[in-house]
């Protein structure tokens, strides 16, 4: 009897956890994203001679600066999430959960290192441009990691997240068909429009929003 308070509190604690963490991934990546696509040009074929400006390699300083910290905010909503559901949970979706946001992070991670490293080379000198052949594959290499196979992993991570979602009653249905919404577009046209990829932290947000509110409601 006397551990029945502390696993209430643990109860509540886990889903305002997963939300604080969930606003914190999608802030940080928004603005992180934001400051890509308004400095780096779309087409990953064009040469670099924006990289010579100061203050855009200042901006992608800024933007890969704040991934390391969305991608921890992200491990912590996506095992906040799991244990929340415990022994409801379903042992396929939870595997694709699972397996999809890591390799989400994983490769968020590698593009954001790949970037760091052209940036770098850029500034010591090493690296010649506009026009240089490992500028272009280390751009193009980056650019497939984030636009391509980053957000595939998200659109898989969103609709396995949703479902379970629908089934353990984590957040209402509406939520949860916004999100079938956001992996389906992410899925068919992220490569045509790549300002679209902002749709995956939006949908973070909005469901870490609505069962923050739920659970200071039921807090209060």
């Amino acid at each position: 009897m006397a551990d029945a308070p502390e696993e209430t509190r643990q109860g509540i604690a886990a889903p305002r956890a997963a939300a604080i963490a969930g606003v914190i991934f999608s802030v940080l990546l928004i603005v992180s994203l934001g400051l890509v696509r308004l400095t780096v040009p779309a087409d990953p074929a064009e040469p670099g001679g924006w990289l010579t400006d100061p203050d855009r390699r200042n901006a992608i300083r800024v933007a890969l600066n704040l991934v390391p910290f969305a991608g921890i905010a992200f491990l912590w909503f996506m095992g906040v999430i799991r244990s929340r559901l415990g022994a409801r949970e379903d042992q396929f979706l939870a595997n694709v959960l699972l397996g999809s946001g890591l390799l989400f992070v994983a490769c968020l991670f590698g593009a954001a290192a790949l970037a760091a490293g052209l940036a770098g080379a850029v500034d010591s000198g090493h690296l010649m441009l506009p026009d240089s052949a490992t500028y272009h594959f280390a751009r193009i290499a980056s650019h497939a990691l984030l636009n391509v196979f980053a957000m595939k992993m998200a659109a898989v991570f969103t609709f396995s997240t949703c479902t379970i979602g629908l089934r353990a009653a984590i957040f209402p249905r509406w939520v949860a068909f916004v999100g079938y919404a956001c992996a389906s577009v992410l899925l068919v046209v992220i490569t045509s429009w790549l300002w679209i990829a902002l749709l995956f932290p939006l949908w973070v947000l909005l469901a870490s929003v609505v069962i923050l509110t739920a659970e200071l409601r039921r807090a209060a």
